[in-house]
């Protein structure tokens, strides 16, 4: 652990980067308090969401972050729990940030879900066994211990037996977790868009790629692009990693879509072909998300780590725009179409745009991670202690 006291919690190096970031996580945390106020003064109605479109933005942010987590749990274990030698210098600052962006998702969703106590007390009194939902909030609460006891041991009382240990176990709690979380959209039989067993899947694959988008942003911002020789390995090999998920991805995505219009199924079909036309999934998923750094990958034969660093940025909007699309195209289809007479034109598909509450809570997530993190880094030391 570093020297804590308040005296260095409140000081830090004032460059133009730290003061940008210091200025934007504040802006943020306010923008969650504020959100915070609303709601509780004003409970749901502080929010967008309708019987006909119940889960919004703050659904989308808990996704983002829990499978920020995730990623970043799944690319720490390729050091310390499988033994890659470069890998074994991100550990504790992968960790760190699983746990971080995981508290912030919890966070976030606390707030859709209204009574959290309540939720938490009556998910071990009257467990739903058959409820995709209860084995996600389950299984990720199980997932929250094991990376917390593993981060204990990775930078706390140093003991890589036990950090192993628990690193496994929070790897295969992790997986479980965020596959189930990719049922909880996959089982939706009345959504034949959703329906199927892409989405368990494709969640790991996705949540992979965001732990390297956010390793390279961790170590980006760290050192400036100014690497330590034993950095800079790693991150051509992550490149390696990185570029070979983004191929996947990206045909994970195309075969979908295929899928989805072959037949032309109705809803399915038409759902789809209503997607792939909107700009947050052309610009959005598969410009900034997949096309950009993988492009930067491939042209430079996984030798570029600098332009990877704002590719990686770039790749995070993408990863975000995914997560957005992901709860809301699961939702635009309209339900109602057997209660219209048979006068009535067909509906449309069902708007939705976010209020300015829950862009503030959603969004504020990112002011609570930067805070935390902020906090870890003053407390811990989160880089490599040359003891592996």
């Amino acid at each position: 652990m570093n020297e804590f006291s308040i005296k260095s919690l409140i000081t830090f190096r004032k460059t133009p980067l730290n003061l940008l970031v210091a200025v934007i996580g504040a802006t943020l945390l306010a923008s969650f308090v504020a959100g915070a106020v609303y709601f509780f003064l004003h409970g749901h109605h502080a929010f967008n969401v309708t019987r006909q479109h119940p889960w919004g933005l703050l659904i989308s942010m808990y996704v983002f972050f829990v499978v920020s987590s995730t990623g970043l749990c799944i690319i720490s274990s390729i050091g310390h729990v499988f033994g890659i030698q470069e890998f074994q210098q991100i550990g504790k600052r992968a960790i760190a940030g699983a746990i971080i962006t995981l508290l912030s998702g919890f966070a976030v969703i606390s707030l859709e879900i209204g009574h959290p106590i309540r939720m938490i007390i009556y998910n071990v009194l009257t467990p739903g066994l058959t409820s995709a939902i209860w084995w996600m909030g389950t299984l990720y609460g199980v997932y929250m211990v094991f990376i917390m006891i593993e981060f204990f041991f990775l930078a706390v009382k140093v003991s890589h037996k036990w950090s192993k240990i628990f690193g496994i176990g929070g790897l295969l709690a992790g997986l479980a977790a965020h596959s189930n979380l990719g049922a909880v959209f996959g089982f939706l039989i009345s959504r034949p868009s959703a329906n199927g067993v892409f989405y368990p899947v494709y969640f790991i694959l996705s949540a992979m790629i965001t732990g390297c988008y956010l390793i390279y942003i961790f170590y980006g911002f760290r050192y400036r692009n100014e690497y330590p020789a034993h950095v800079i390995p790693m991150l051509k090999k992550l490149n390696k990693i990185l570029g070979m998920l983004l191929g996947v991805l990206i045909f994970f995505e195309a075969w979908k879509i295929i899928t989805a219009l072959y037949g032309s199924m109705p809803e399915r079909a038409e759902t789809i072909l209503h997607v792939i036309q909107s700009p947050t999934f052309i610009f959005g998923e598969v410009f900034l998300g997949m096309l950009i750094p993988f492009l930067i990958i491939l042209l430079s034969n996984a030798e570029a780590i600098k332009p990877m660093v704002y590719a990686s940025l770039t790749g995070m909007v993408g990863i975000f725009f995914m997560r957005y699309d992901l709860v809301h195209d699961t939702l635009i289809y309209p339900m109602d179409t057997l209660k219209r007479s048979d006068y009535q034109l067909p509906p449309g598909f069902i708007d939705y745009f976010p209020s300015l509450a829950e862009f503030a809570i959603g969004f504020g997530g990112i002011g609570i991670a930067i805070f935390l993190f902020y906090i870890a880094e003053k407390v811990f030391n989160l880089d490599d202690n040359g003891h592996y």
